[in-house]
């Protein structure tokens, strides 16, 4: 039987920033998880996600922004290669909405650099996108985008240099990350591999993505796992690439058929622009996801979109995959320790806004899992919330 300080259950976004967190600070530490990472069988591939500091969703998560953007200019330095592309975001909706009050608000309770923006400033701009005189929009500077593979790879390659070990392809002893797949008392805690057989430690950290729910099955969580499209779409016009210094773009538009928060990228590759919605999603039970296949409902919002707002942009589809958003009650993380065992620790319900916070909630994990908390301001996270 194989014994570790910590076992961490998945390592995809969060799971391989924790090992990396753990290793670094001298712990024995091994990541499991069921697929070779970065794979697409998850959250956390798909070539790109929104890095941003002001913050809609609540102003509360800015100071975890403010050293997860740390975090991630260390783990550069570590590596030896860009993961953080800082080109700017515009956030485009009604002035009565969500996103831009929202923006504002954090914004103005943290001290961040945000300008205001009109549709016409918007279209002047950027010529290759379309407002509508119904909305406004609020740019910042200092977000962009990450390279989420390259960004597990290096979180694995840091931990893997700094001692961590990687058990891949395995499958959970009864379900495949399932209900009976580890079992902890005040000592130690036990996982249950099918083919390489029992890993104890001292501590576990789960960061098991949408197999979250099955893994704290006791806890009963309300975790619901979305099944989301995106999409690469032919984009020849100069006003789309990247060096014509097209930011990222999120729109909020008001509801009704083409209602919904649609966010995208410029062109990077040859694959040309790459645009999803962020809301919508069709539920998934995670254990036994396996289509890969375009959504046709998604696709065609997405085209309705890009006719909107992207117009020069073409409706021929160059990329697709899928990725899975593990959705929390109210659609914030659920970050905390197991309240019936002190020495399981764990993030899960990321709700499809979690990965530009991996190093920071990877740094969170580590803390709770090796010193019993952490001075990262995290209550509001926490499951007292809920009870």
């Amino acid at each position: 039987m194989q014994t570790y300080d910590v076992i961490v259950l998945g390592a995809g976004g969060v799971g391989s920033a924790a090992l990396y967190e753990l290793a670094r600070r001298g712990v024995r530490a091994v990541g499991i998880d069921r697929y070779q990472p970065p794979h697409d069988r998850g959250s956390s591939h798909g070539q790109t996600r929104v890095i941003r500091q002001a913050y809609f969703e609540h102003p509360d998560y800015v100071p975890l922004l403010k050293e997860s953007y740390r975090l991630w200019r260390e783990l550069e330095s570590q590596v030896g290669k860009q993961l953080f592309h800082q080109i700017g975001l515009v956030e485009i909706g009604p002035a009565d909405g969500v996103v831009v009050p929202g923006v504002l608000r954090a914004a103005e309770e943290h001290g961040l650099a945000v300008e205001r923006l009109t549709a016409a400033a918007i279209e002047g701009r950027w010529p290759g996108l379309r407002v509508g005189n119904d909305l406004i929009g609020v740019y910042e500077p200092t977000a962009g985008y990450l390279l989420v593979e390259d960004c597990v790879e290096a979180h694995l390659a840091a931990a893997a240099a700094a001692g961590a070990e990687l058990v891949i392809d395995a499958a959970m002893e009864g379900l495949v990350f399932g209900k009976g797949a580890w079992s902890a008392d005040e000592h130690e805690v036990v996982v249950y591999l099918r083919d390489e057989g029992p890993i104890t430690a001292k501590r576990l950290i789960i960061a098991a993505g949408a197999a979250a729910g099955k893994m704290l099955a006791d806890l009963s969580l309300g975790l619901k796992v979305l099944r989301k499209s995106l999409f690469w779409f032919r984009a020849d016009a100069p006003e789309y690439d990247v060096s014509s210094g097209l930011p990222v773009y999120l729109f909020e538009l008001p509801g009704g058929p083409s209602g919904g928060i649609f966010y995208g990228f410029p062109k990077l590759d040859r694959r040309g622009v790459k645009v999803a919605e962020h809301t919508g999603g069709r539920e998934v039970t995670a254990m036994s996801f396996a289509d890969l296949d375009p959504d046709e409902e998604e696709q065609n919002r997405l085209m309705q979109f890009l006719a909107a707002h992207l117009p020069r942009a073409t409706r021929q589809i160059t990329g697709h995959t899928v990725c899975l958003y593990t959705m929390s009650p109210d659609e914030h993380f659920i970050v905390d320790r197991h309240p019936a065992h002190a020495n399981v620790v764990f993030a899960a319900g990321l709700s499809g806004h979690g990965f530009k916070f991996t190093p920071v909630l990877g740094k969170v994990l580590a803390d709770l899992a090796l010193d019993g908390g952490t001075s990262l301001p995290i209550d509001f996270l926490s499951l007292k919330r809920f009870s």
